[in-house]
Protein backbone atom coordinates (compact mmCIF):
# COMPACT_ATOMS: atom_id res chain seq x y z
CA UNK A 1 0.00 0.00 0.00
CA UNK A 2 3.10 2.45 0.92
CA UNK A 3 6.07 3.25 -1.04
CA UNK A 4 9.34 0.94 0.24
CA UNK A 5 11.56 2.04 3.16
CA UNK A 6 13.64 3.93 0.81
CA UNK A 7 11.01 5.97 -0.16
CA UNK A 8 9.67 6.82 3.55
CA UNK A 9 10.50 11.06 2.69
CA UNK A 10 8.39 10.76 -0.27
CA UNK A 11 5.55 9.47 0.92
CA UNK A 12 5.60 11.83 3.70
CA UNK A 13 6.15 14.42 1.54
CA UNK A 14 3.22 13.63 -1.09
CA UNK A 15 -0.57 14.41 -0.03
CA UNK A 16 -2.21 11.15 -0.80
CA UNK A 17 -0.29 9.10 0.77
CA UNK A 18 1.02 10.85 3.75
CA UNK A 19 -3.26 11.15 4.10
CA UNK A 20 -3.33 7.40 3.82
CA UNK A 21 -1.08 6.13 6.31
CA UNK A 22 -2.71 9.00 8.70
CA UNK A 23 -6.08 6.99 8.03
CA UNK A 24 -4.77 3.57 8.44
CA UNK A 25 -2.82 4.71 12.00
CA UNK A 26 -6.44 6.85 12.99
CA UNK A 27 -8.80 3.64 12.03
CA UNK A 28 -6.77 0.55 13.12
CA UNK A 29 -7.99 -1.03 16.00
CA UNK A 30 -5.81 1.32 18.99
CA UNK A 31 -4.60 -0.44 22.07
CA UNK A 32 -5.59 1.37 25.71
CA UNK A 33 -3.44 4.36 27.45
CA UNK A 34 -1.48 1.79 29.64
CA UNK A 35 0.74 3.30 32.58
CA UNK A 36 4.32 2.28 32.75
CA UNK A 37 6.89 2.76 35.46
CA UNK A 38 8.96 4.70 32.93
CA UNK A 39 6.48 7.62 32.46
CA UNK A 40 8.58 10.83 32.32
CA UNK A 41 6.48 13.37 30.81
CA UNK A 42 6.70 16.93 32.94
CA UNK A 43 3.19 18.13 34.27
CA UNK A 44 3.46 21.00 32.61
CA UNK A 45 1.18 23.81 30.83
CA UNK A 46 2.92 25.49 27.99
CA UNK A 47 1.23 28.03 26.24
CA UNK A 48 2.14 31.13 23.92
CA UNK A 49 0.99 34.38 23.07
CA UNK A 50 3.77 37.11 21.55
CA UNK A 51 2.39 39.95 23.18
CA UNK A 52 1.65 39.89 26.81
CA UNK A 53 1.02 43.45 27.36
CA UNK A 54 -2.16 42.80 24.43
CA UNK A 55 -3.24 39.95 25.93
CA UNK A 56 -7.32 40.27 24.64
CA UNK A 57 -9.54 39.25 28.04
CA UNK A 58 -11.72 36.21 26.31
CA UNK A 59 -7.85 34.83 25.65
CA UNK A 60 -7.02 35.48 29.33
CA UNK A 61 -9.70 33.56 30.35
CA UNK A 62 -9.10 30.43 27.76
CA UNK A 63 -5.71 30.40 29.87
CA UNK A 64 -7.20 31.04 33.21
CA UNK A 65 -9.46 28.32 32.52
CA UNK A 66 -6.44 25.74 32.87
CA UNK A 67 -4.73 27.33 36.21
CA UNK A 68 -7.10 24.78 37.94
CA UNK A 69 -4.62 22.07 37.40
CA UNK A 70 -1.83 23.97 39.77
CA UNK A 71 -3.65 23.38 42.60
CA UNK A 72 -2.87 19.68 41.99
CA UNK A 73 0.63 18.58 40.18
CA UNK A 74 0.56 20.71 37.29
CA UNK A 75 2.70 24.24 36.92
CA UNK A 76 1.54 26.56 34.09
CA UNK A 77 4.12 28.64 31.75
CA UNK A 78 2.60 31.05 29.37
CA UNK A 79 5.68 32.13 26.76
CA UNK A 80 6.08 35.42 24.55
CA UNK A 81 7.93 36.23 21.54
CA UNK A 82 11.45 37.44 24.10
CA UNK A 83 10.81 34.46 26.29
CA UNK A 84 10.65 32.02 23.59
CA UNK A 85 13.83 33.45 21.86
CA UNK A 86 15.84 33.88 24.75
CA UNK A 87 14.88 29.65 25.12
CA UNK A 88 15.77 29.03 22.09
CA UNK A 89 19.12 30.80 22.47
CA UNK A 90 19.91 28.61 25.78
CA UNK A 91 19.00 25.76 24.06
CA UNK A 92 20.17 25.88 20.29
CA UNK A 93 22.85 27.20 18.09
CA UNK A 94 22.50 30.50 15.89
CA UNK A 95 20.76 28.35 13.22
CA UNK A 96 17.52 27.74 15.24
CA UNK A 97 17.42 31.27 16.36
CA UNK A 98 17.94 32.10 12.76
CA UNK A 99 14.76 29.69 12.12
CA UNK A 100 12.65 31.36 14.58
CA UNK A 101 13.59 34.91 13.55
CA UNK A 102 12.23 33.77 9.85
CA UNK A 103 9.02 32.69 11.59
CA UNK A 104 7.10 36.19 10.01
CA UNK A 105 3.87 35.64 12.29
CA UNK A 106 3.08 34.82 16.03
CA UNK A 107 1.35 32.01 15.00
CA UNK A 108 4.06 30.42 13.17
CA UNK A 109 6.92 31.76 16.07
CA UNK A 110 4.58 29.66 18.56
CA UNK A 111 4.14 26.44 15.98
CA UNK A 112 8.19 26.47 15.90
CA UNK A 113 8.85 27.20 19.62
CA UNK A 114 6.90 24.85 21.29
CA UNK A 115 8.69 21.92 18.83
CA UNK A 116 11.89 23.75 20.61
CA UNK A 117 10.57 23.17 24.23
CA UNK A 118 8.95 20.38 24.12
CA UNK A 119 12.39 18.53 22.50
CA UNK A 120 14.37 20.03 25.56
CA UNK A 121 11.96 19.57 28.50
CA UNK A 122 8.87 17.65 27.35
CA UNK A 123 5.47 18.40 28.54
CA UNK A 124 2.17 19.41 27.12
CA UNK A 125 1.32 22.13 25.41
CA UNK A 126 -2.32 23.75 24.93
CA UNK A 127 -3.06 26.37 22.25
CA UNK A 128 -4.19 29.68 24.30
CA UNK A 129 -7.65 29.39 22.18
CA UNK A 130 -8.34 26.40 24.00
CA UNK A 131 -11.05 25.93 27.12
CA UNK A 132 -10.39 23.77 29.68
CA UNK A 133 -13.46 21.53 29.86
CA UNK A 134 -12.68 20.05 33.44
CA UNK A 135 -12.16 15.96 32.59
CA UNK A 136 -8.88 14.82 34.42
CA UNK A 137 -6.16 14.19 32.45
CA UNK A 138 -3.26 12.49 34.90
CA UNK A 139 -3.57 9.45 32.56
CA UNK A 140 -1.85 11.22 29.49
CA UNK A 141 0.92 11.59 31.73
CA UNK A 142 1.37 7.80 33.15
CA UNK A 143 3.34 6.63 30.22
CA UNK A 144 6.12 8.09 27.66
CA UNK A 145 4.19 8.01 24.52
CA UNK A 146 3.57 11.17 22.46
CA UNK A 147 -0.01 12.11 22.15
CA UNK A 148 -1.56 13.89 19.25
CA UNK A 149 -5.33 14.83 18.01
CA UNK A 150 -6.28 13.03 14.66
CA UNK A 151 -8.18 15.57 12.48
CA UNK A 152 -9.99 14.95 9.28
CA UNK A 153 -11.25 18.03 6.30
CA UNK A 154 -12.89 17.54 3.81
CA UNK A 155 -12.43 19.37 0.42
CA UNK A 156 -15.35 19.38 -1.06
CA UNK A 157 -17.26 21.21 1.73
CA UNK A 158 -14.11 23.43 2.87
CA UNK A 159 -15.13 21.47 6.40
CA UNK A 160 -13.78 19.53 9.20
CA UNK A 161 -15.31 16.02 9.84
CA UNK A 162 -16.44 15.09 13.03
CA UNK A 163 -14.51 12.45 14.78
CA UNK A 164 -17.26 10.09 15.65
CA UNK A 165 -17.52 9.29 11.67
CA UNK A 166 -13.74 9.26 10.80
CA UNK A 167 -12.53 7.50 13.88
CA UNK A 168 -12.89 3.78 14.37
CA UNK A 169 -14.86 3.97 11.52
CA UNK A 170 -13.77 2.16 7.71
CA UNK A 171 -15.72 4.97 6.26
CA UNK A 172 -13.73 7.38 4.10
CA UNK A 173 -14.39 9.85 1.22
CA UNK A 174 -12.03 10.18 -1.68
CA UNK A 175 -11.49 13.85 -0.79
CA UNK A 176 -10.63 13.31 3.09
CA UNK A 177 -7.87 14.38 3.96
CA UNK A 178 -6.47 13.11 7.26
CA UNK A 179 -3.91 14.37 9.60
CA UNK A 180 -2.54 15.26 13.03
CA UNK A 181 -3.50 18.51 15.23
CA UNK A 182 0.64 20.12 16.56
CA UNK A 183 -2.53 21.14 19.50
CA UNK A 184 -2.27 19.55 22.08
CA UNK A 185 0.91 17.81 22.04
CA UNK A 186 1.84 15.88 25.34
CA UNK A 187 5.28 14.85 25.03
CA UNK A 188 8.59 12.95 27.01
CA UNK A 189 11.30 15.46 25.97
CA UNK A 190 13.59 14.05 23.29
CA UNK A 191 10.97 12.09 21.66
CA UNK A 192 12.24 11.45 18.03
CA UNK A 193 9.34 12.51 16.29
CA UNK A 194 9.12 16.24 17.82
CA UNK A 195 12.79 16.13 16.87
CA UNK A 196 11.77 15.22 13.64
CA UNK A 197 9.13 18.21 13.23
CA UNK A 198 11.92 20.51 14.81
CA UNK A 199 14.54 19.75 12.13
CA UNK A 200 12.27 19.78 9.38
CA UNK A 201 11.08 23.29 10.36
CA UNK A 202 14.50 24.29 10.89
CA UNK A 203 15.67 23.38 7.74
CA UNK A 204 12.72 24.63 5.85
CA UNK A 205 12.81 27.78 7.18
CA UNK A 206 16.63 28.45 6.77
CA UNK A 207 17.10 27.64 3.39
CA UNK A 208 14.38 29.52 1.97
CA UNK A 209 13.81 33.04 1.02
CA UNK A 210 10.31 32.19 0.20
CA UNK A 211 7.46 32.97 2.94
CA UNK A 212 6.46 29.23 3.07
CA UNK A 213 3.56 28.73 4.17
CA UNK A 214 2.86 28.19 7.95
CA UNK A 215 0.84 25.22 7.79
CA UNK A 216 3.15 23.36 6.23
CA UNK A 217 6.13 24.26 7.41
CA UNK A 218 5.68 24.78 11.25
CA UNK A 219 2.12 23.81 11.81
CA UNK A 220 0.24 20.65 11.72
CA UNK A 221 1.50 19.19 8.17
CA UNK A 222 4.92 19.66 9.43
CA UNK A 223 4.47 17.55 12.16
CA UNK A 224 2.27 15.46 9.97
CA UNK A 225 4.76 14.73 7.79
CA UNK A 226 7.43 13.99 10.69
CA UNK A 227 4.54 11.26 12.17
CA UNK A 228 4.78 9.64 8.81
CA UNK A 229 8.54 9.64 8.09
CA UNK A 230 9.86 8.47 11.35
CA UNK A 231 7.23 5.49 11.05
CA UNK A 232 7.60 4.38 7.47
CA UNK A 233 11.68 4.84 8.30
CA UNK A 234 11.64 2.40 11.45
CA UNK A 235 9.46 -0.62 10.60
CA UNK A 236 10.97 -2.49 13.18
CA UNK A 237 8.84 0.04 15.52
CA UNK A 238 5.26 -0.37 16.26
CA UNK A 239 3.90 2.90 15.80
CA UNK A 240 1.31 1.95 19.33
CA UNK A 241 4.46 2.06 21.35
CA UNK A 242 5.36 5.42 20.79
CA UNK A 243 2.14 7.43 19.79
CA UNK A 244 -1.34 7.52 21.54
CA UNK A 245 -4.25 9.15 19.27
CA UNK A 246 -6.55 11.18 21.48
CA UNK A 247 -9.98 10.46 20.02
CA UNK A 248 -11.98 12.55 22.54
CA UNK A 249 -10.32 16.13 22.96
CA UNK A 250 -13.62 17.37 22.97
CA UNK A 251 -13.82 15.73 26.54
CA UNK A 252 -11.07 17.74 27.62
CA UNK A 253 -10.50 21.31 25.89
CA UNK A 254 -12.52 22.78 23.15
CA UNK A 255 -11.53 25.55 21.14
CA UNK A 256 -13.25 28.55 21.66
CA UNK A 257 -14.84 30.40 18.41
CA UNK A 258 -14.94 33.14 17.84
CA UNK A 259 -12.30 35.26 19.57
CA UNK A 260 -11.38 39.11 19.73
CA UNK A 261 -8.29 38.68 17.88
CA UNK A 262 -9.46 36.04 15.02
CA UNK A 263 -10.79 39.22 13.40
CA UNK A 264 -7.38 40.81 12.72
CA UNK A 265 -4.33 40.30 11.92
CA UNK A 266 -3.16 38.38 14.53
CA UNK A 267 -5.54 35.68 13.19
CA UNK A 268 -2.67 33.64 10.81
CA UNK A 269 -5.35 33.06 8.97
CA UNK A 270 -5.42 36.73 7.76
CA UNK A 271 -2.13 38.00 8.80
CA UNK A 272 -0.19 35.48 6.53
CA UNK A 273 -3.04 36.24 4.05
CA UNK A 274 -2.88 32.32 3.50
CA UNK A 275 -5.95 30.20 2.42
CA UNK A 276 -5.25 27.07 4.37
CA UNK A 277 -5.75 24.22 2.81
CA UNK A 278 -5.79 21.07 5.64
CA UNK A 279 -3.15 18.65 6.03
CA UNK A 280 -1.58 20.21 2.41
CA UNK A 281 2.38 20.81 1.75
CA UNK A 282 2.73 23.01 -1.26
CA UNK A 283 6.93 23.26 -1.20
CA UNK A 284 9.53 20.60 -2.16
CA UNK A 285 11.61 18.55 0.22
CA UNK A 286 14.64 16.66 -1.33
CA UNK A 287 16.38 15.13 0.91
CA UNK A 288 16.23 13.49 4.54
CA UNK A 289 15.50 16.33 7.30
Amino acid sequence: MFPAITDALACSENDNLRSKYVRKLIQSPRPSLNRTSEANIPRTIIQYWDDPDNLPPDVRECIDSWHVLTKGNFRQIVFDDNEARRFIASHFGERHLNAFDHCYHPAMRCDYFRLCYLFVNGGFYVDVDELYQGAGIDHFFENNQLKLQPLCYEVSSDSMIGPSRFIGQLESASDWIFYFNNNPVITPAKHPVIGMALKRATALLTNSKAQLEIQSTTGPGNLTASVVYYFLSHKEIKPDDHLFIISDWDRFSISRWPLSYRNDSRNWRIGAKFSEKKGRIKHDVNEPF
